[in-house]
């Protein structure tokens, strides 16, 4: 046996909580399955009760290890008071997100509102009250925001969505800053388009969706399971030095 070789770093996740937002669906969904699989006790939270519980028992049916809470990641005190009553979490998957397309004259104040609140304002908070509680109880962990291509490049009709992401592409950066000396690491997730629940009916447009395979040099759109391998890593020990930086899995969208 040659002692001298490396020992490459476990992509397991025995022996760790997580948590995932906006769970009871599309990519949120697929990252519970995916840490669940790689061995993470996984709490899935989200509005819609039915979904997570049904998602939790699938999970638990498969031999992995779920439990559902339903929460509304936009009341912040809510979120506030579930993270102070758990164990500290070692993962987040801060994924809870929307998007109310619109050319940029024509957005609306209400929609503006709806979509900043959830994908910038109630992240933030979740990820914060998280934080908070690894530090006071010393968790070394990963905390995993959901960006998008579209936090690195512009696209019609998605001002709105743009600035959101953009924010959490900052937020990213000046986290990893601030939680590093605790051990906590902290990183985005950039996907192109992914075929979920929330994004199929843009598809149905066909000009829209041309445009799209126009710009996916791969020459696919995405689906779940090729972010499930990336949220693995990211959680992992298989990332330890990796910090405020967005993992871009867009199909080469932004190679140009």
């Amino acid at each position: 046996m040659n002692a001298s070789l490396p020992t490459t770093p476990s992509f397991r996740l025995d022996g760790k909580r997580a948590l995932v937002t906006g769970a009871g669906r599309g990519i949120g969904a697929a990252c519970a399955v995916a840490l669940a699989d790689a061995g993470a006790a996984v709490t899935l939270i989200s509005r819609t009760a039915n979904e997570i519980e049904t998602l939790a028992n699938d999970i638990r049916f498969k031999g992995g290890k779920a439990h559902a809470t339903t929460l509304d990641v936009t009341d912040i005190e809510a979120v506030r008071g579930f993270i102070a009553r758990e164990t500290a979490f070692d993962i987040l998957i801060n994924n809870a997100g929307t998007n109310r397309p619109a050319p940029f004259i024509d957005v609306k104040i209400e929609d503006f509102d709806v979509v900043m609140n959830l994908n910038v304002r109630s992240a933030f908070f979740v990820a914060q009250a998280v934080a908070r509680k690894m530090i006071e109880t010393k968790t070394q962990g990963s905390i995993i925001h959901m960006s998008s291509q579209m936090g690195h490049v512009g696209g019609a009709r998605r001002s709105v969505y743009c600035a959101s992401k953009a924010a959490i592409e900052g937020l990213n950066k000046t986290m990893a800053i601030e939680l590093g000396p605790h051990g906590i690491r902290v990183n985005a997730l950039a996907p192109t388009f992914i075929e979920t629940p929330m994004t199929r009916p843009f598809f149905e447009d066909a000009t829209f969706k041309r445009s799209v395979l126009d710009k996916i040099k791969l020459g696919r759109l995405g689906q779940v399971e090729d972010l499930m391998g990336a949220v693995v890593f990211l959680a992992s020990d298989a990332s330890a030095l990796m910090t405020g930086s967005s993992l871009v899995i867009d199909g080469g969208w932004t190679a140009e």
